[in-house]
């Protein structure tokens, strides 16, 4: 008897290994990246931006601003951040695991630096912002 064709409506990102590289990244390497890349982005906005840590008000948004360019640029071209490279993960398209390119990196950055939808998950990690982007954030050893 012939295997079963998968469903229509699968999710072509969980068609992925449970281990090692190509599965999904988890939730505490994807963090530490995250205050890998919003540590380097604070320092970058110090040099160029003038601004202070702790600064309020629209000084505040400064390192914000750093890292959608960080995420939108390495992202977009590479797949993957400093913090990523460091953590060992990257961000692939989940049709044909590229680099997701300018437009799906610009839809996943903007829900990224809003911040609530990379929070909501589904059942194996995959944050909405990776959803609605079409992308999905792997280990890459």
């Amino acid at each position: 008897m012939p295997p079963a064709a998968p469903l229509a409506d699968a999710d072509p990102a969980e068609n992925r290994p449970v281990e090692g590289p190509g599965s999904i990244a988890r939730l505490a390497p994807r963090a530490v990246a995250l205050l890998i890349d919003w540590a380097l982005c604070s320092v970058i906005a110090m040099g160029l931006l003038g601004y202070r840590w702790g600064g309020s008000g629209a000084e505040g948004f400064k390192p914000l601003a750093v890292f959608a360019v960080e995420n939108l640029l390495l992202v977009s071209t590479l797949g993957m951040t400093l913090g990523h490279r460091v953590m060992g993960m990257q961000v692939q398209r989940v049709s044909d695991g590229a680099a997701p390119g300018l437009l799906a990196g610009a839809v996943r950055t903007v829900l990224l630096c809003l911040a609530i939808p990379a929070v909501v998950t589904d059942s194996s990690g995959r944050g909405l912002h990776d959803k609605l982007a079409g992308t999905v954030i792997v280990r890459s050893r």
